[in-house]
């Protein structure tokens, strides 16, 4: 799958928001946004309005940048929210909080979905005791996340999970700080996602 390799700053710049992608970094003076609220480039401080269509697409492409989903996947997840009962957007949402390396950066063992992305790629968590290393595995209600045992003593992780003590959980999850585990209780509705995304404006693009 094709990946934006460049310097992750500059997504948040062109978005002028925080998408928290660099971790600890977004929470510090040096994040770029604190710094530079303005596009990147040569003609970034001269904001042009944009269309409808523009808005609609920059919309998507926050979103993707927020869960670093790829367009093939995130079409894929359009086309399964359209097929579910419900609100299409609402439903595209909680597929995507719904991926596992989403889930375990909800609760706290990487400071990034891109860390907790590579940590999956690394197969250092199981679901329900089978590891599982594929970060777009979706889980379901009742699904139990855990650090493999012969995992735990990765320092990095140990960190993580230090730092993120005081940082609240969602709802729909719960951690045991003790276990290294986490549990699904339900899968999240719109108003657990805390990230601020219209997802109507991405059902309005792809229903052109």
């Amino acid at each position: 799958m094709a990946r934006y390799k460049d310097e992750q700053c500059r997504i948040c710049r062109r978005a002028g928001q925080k998408l928290f992608l660099k971790g600890s970094r977004c929470y510090s003076d040096k994040c770029s946004i604190s710094r530079r609220n303005y596009a990147p480039g040569e003609h970034g401080q001269k904001r042009a309005k944009l269309s409808e269509y523009g808005t609609q697409l920059r919309e998507k492409q926050k979103t993707k940048s927020y869960y670093g989903v790829g367009e093939k996947q995130f079409r894929k997840y359009f086309e399964m929210a359209s097929s579910k009962k419900g609100v299409t957007g609402e439903n595209l949402l909680q597929i995507l909080e719904s991926r596992l390396d989403n889930v375990v950066y909800r609760l706290g063992f990487g400071t990034s979905r891109a860390q907790a992305r590579q940590f999956v790629n690394h197969a250092q968590f199981e679901v329900n005791g089978v590891t599982v290393d594929i970060p777009s595995y979706l889980v379901k209600a009742g699904d139990v996340i855990t650090v493999r045992e012969s995992k735990k003593d990765n320092a990095t992780l140990k960190v993580n999970v230090e730092e993120a003590k005081n940082r609240p959980i969602p709802t729909w999850l719960e951690k045991d700080n003790e276990k290294l585990s986490g549990k699904v209780v339900r899968l999240a509705a719109r108003e657990d996602i805390d990230l601020p995304i219209e997802e109507h404006l991405i059902v309005e693009l792809y229903s052109k």
